[in-house]
């Protein structure tokens, strides 16, 4: 009987174990690939009609299955509060990172994107001073500083879309605007109903911006390769990833997953060179080199916030 027993919990914990390691393999790599199925997708597709499809589908299905498991319908101040951060997290985020992927390679823009920490910590200390700096995150946003300095200044090593990559960067600070918000403002008790309202509410607006902007006058062709990175990036990188990040951060440290932001960014490069070719110079693997150091710097300090 004992040994019954022993042979029970050693299976039980195997199988924690393999849903752990599943679900962190999920938030690496998949969420990792986005980059480049984005990349994929809007040189296809127009950008806000994208990004417009992919967070109102998957947010939608999200909202709709939360509701139906019995979770509370949202009162008037939680629909403002989660639009007004689906608003920065998802409109004037990944609105403007969609446009500029145009002009920027997906492992580019991974380098640029792993920069959230260091501006998320920058606007807790001197805007809302929520976080007193100390060293280690002192340390990490002057080295991710330099990281982004590096990729960005031209030394004839490479043809760089500046000022995509300032939108795109720009776009972070949205995105860090709208964490540190989120913290702040009352919302919805369940994670994954928040997360699924936000992502129905921007990506309506974003449909909205492709509609008045006549992204699609006329109709694009939509070849097979785009068709798989759009349904990529609402399956893989809004639905599945982001359940295994909610589900992660029910049962380790928050620190702990967030550690998929200094992966990331390494995974995308990887995937950029691999299977679209995309040309890694010297000058990026140093950059990106310094910006994941950067972050690991910052996260190491506590627990940080990804939607």
């Amino acid at each position: 009987m004992d040994d019954t027993v022993v042979m029970h919990d050693s299976a039980t914990r195997w199988r924690i174990d393999l849903r752990v390691l599943l679900a962190f393999g999920a938030i690496y790599v998949l969420w990792g690939g986005t980059f480049l199925a984005i990349r994929i997708a809007v040189l296809q597709i127009p950008p806000f009609f994208t990004a417009g499809v992919r967070f109102f589908t998957a947010g939608i299905l999200l909202h709709a299955f939360m509701r139906l498991r019995g979770e509370a319908r949202l009162s008037l101040i939680e629909w403002r509060n989660t639009a007004i951060i689906g608003l920065c997290m998802f409109v004037l985020t990944y609105g403007p990172l969609f446009w500029a992927e145009q002009y920027v390679s997906s492992s580019i823009t991974s380098v640029i994107e792993a920069s959230l920490p260091i501006t998320t910590i920058t606007l807790e200390v001197f805007v809302f001073r929520t976080q007193r700096m100390r060293w280690r995150a002192l340390a990490g946003v002057l080295l991710g500083f330099v990281g982004i300095v590096l990729l960005l200044v031209n030394n004839g090593d490479q043809k760089l879309a500046v000022i995509p990559c300032l939108v795109i960067l720009a776009a972070g600070i949205a995105w860090s605007f709208g964490a540190v918000l989120s913290g702040r403002l009352a919302l919805p008790r369940s994670r994954p109903l928040t997360a699924g309202t936000e992502m129905m509410l921007g990506g309506a607006v974003l449909l909205a911006l492709s509609a008045s902007t006549g992204e699609l006058r006329p109709l694009p062709h939509v070849t097979l390769s785009a068709g798989l990175a759009l349904t990529y990036l609402i399956v893989c990188g809004s639905l599945i990833a982001y359940t295994a990040y909610v589900w992660l951060l029910g049962r380790t440290s928050a620190t702990r997953v967030a550690s998929h932001a200094y992966i990331n960014p390494l995974v995308a490069v990887g995937l950029g060179y691999f299977l679209a070719g995309e040309v890694i110079t010297a000058r990026t693997v140093a950059a990106a080199a310094l910006v994941v150091g950067s972050v690991f710097l910052i996260l190491s300090r506590g627990p940080s916030r990804r939607t």
